[in-house]
């Protein structure tokens, strides 16, 4: 039985950093702050952990899936980038994210959004 107890542990263990090896967004502002129609602007991202941008790519994904690179910048806070958005049109997007974590652990995702004409 007291085999069990350090084999537990050591799972735990090895669960928890891959887990946590990644960087994955915990705040994006599009929630809160919506996309302005014919602006350029900016959108902040907050990770759960520092990124390394030289490593990382992020695009600008549009209808019929055109994909073009976008601008990322370090932000104030440890973990935070900013996306620099050229001006866009109404209609859906999204920005596909490959980000490397500081450790070393490439993360993907997806995030979707609209850009509407105010009414």
């Amino acid at each position: 039985m007291n085999f069990f107890k350090p084999a537990l542990f050591a799972l735990a263990l090895v669960a928890s950093n891959s887990a946590f090896g990644h960087a994955v967004v915990t705040h994006n502002s599009l929630k809160l702050n919506p996309v302005p129609v014919n602006l350029a602007s900016q959108v902040e991202l907050s990770f759960n952990s520092k990124v390394e941008l030289d490593l990382s790519e992020v695009f600008l994904v549009s209808a019929g899936d055109k994909m073009q690179s976008i601008t990322a910048t370090p932000g104030e806070k440890p973990g935070q980038v900013l996306l620099h958005l050229p001006a866009l049109e109404p209609g859906e997007y999204a920005i596909k994210l490959k980000i490397f974590a500081a450790d070393g652990h490439l993360s993907e995702d997806l995030l979707r959004f609209f850009v509407k004409q105010a009414k």
